[in-house]
């Protein structure tokens, strides 16, 4: 669902309530991503894409707020985490192994600006201010699902439970009164780790260059764009946040990806509600001081 692997793992005294839990989570995952996915033409996100340079697209309340918080992200961030970066995106093709020329990354550039993006609240509208513009909500979508399938088992009074979309994870409460271990894979080997977080009550997110890319002259082109480039960021391997909500650790391990480790760094530190675990392309693993390198 949502081009990843979805596991849920819950804990109920009662076998009926909790495959009725499971079902729910897995029918949220869906309705999200029917909302939001540029993949889909009939999604409210694509028909953004498709209208929103000509006319102001109604689409639901919760989609608004969403492209909302991903703009306060942008101005927390200073650009780095941007929503329009889709606008130079749209041209890479992982799987075919394309990727634009000079040329057509410097035309599109002029689109890249969060702020091309005009909500309008009252009116649950979104337009955009010049042609050329597209959004992708791929950098906070999962992470936001994940934190509405949590919501949803909380509902239906389920206490402990992990949900994890790819490479974002929410839990609430422990695993059999112990912590529940999440692993941070090692960017080279998928069946390697660099760290085992133990975690109650966090969201957890990882963004890495070996997610979707293709290898050419000596050059990884990776799906984390730099949105003030157009070209995919190179200065990490990985970044993975650790924080209160997955939609929050979801755009946040984007950015960091793309402010590089020492702003990167500067930008968790400042936070300090989140903490940050980054592999720097020469192996070198960084931890914020919430964490401290382990021994």
């Amino acid at each position: 669902i949502m081009g990843t692997r979805l596991a849920v793992g819950l804990w109920s005294d009662d076998d009926a309530a909790g495959e009725r839990a499971v079902e729910a989570v897995l029918g949220e995952m869906r309705r999200v991503d029917a909302l939001m996915s540029h993949y889909k033409p009939e999604s409210q996100l694509s028909q953004i894409n498709q209208r929103a340079d000509r006319e102001a697209v109604r689409v639901d309340p919760e989609l608004a707020q969403l492209i909302l918080r991903a703009a306060r992200l942008s101005e927390l961030t200073g650009g780095a985490f941007d929503i329009t970066y889709a606008s130079v995106g749209y041209l890479y093709d992982y799987r075919a192994h394309t990727r634009p020329t000079d040329a057509e990354i410097a035309a599109g550039l002029g689109a890249v600006d969060w702020r091309h993006v005009i909500v309008d609240q009252e009116a649950s509208t979104v337009r955009f201010s010049r042609t050329g513009v597209r959004i992708d909500l791929g950098g906070i979508a999962k992470g936001y699902a994940v934190d509405r399938a949590i919501a949803i088992v909380q509902d239906m009074g389920i206490v402990h439970a992990s949900v994890t979309a790819g490479g974002d994870s929410r839990i609430i409460g422990d695993r059999f009164g112990r912590p529940w271990i999440v692993g941070i894979r090692h960017p080279d080997d998928p069946d390697r780790v660099i760290a085992r977080i133990p975690m109650v009550d966090a969201s957890i997110s990882t963004s890495g260059d070996y997610e979707r890319y293709f290898d050419e002259g000596g050059e990884r082109y990776h799906h984390i764009i730099d949105p003030g480039t157009g070209r995919s960021a190179g200065e990490l391997r990985s970044v993975t946040i650790i924080g209160p909500d997955a939609t929050t650790t979801d755009g946040l391990s984007t950015s960091v990806f793309v402010l590089g480790p020492e702003r990167g760094l500067e930008l968790v530190e400042k936070l300090g509600d989140v903490d940050a675990v980054i592999v720097r392309r020469d192996g070198k693993v960084l931890y914020s001081s919430g964490l401290g390198e382990p021994p």
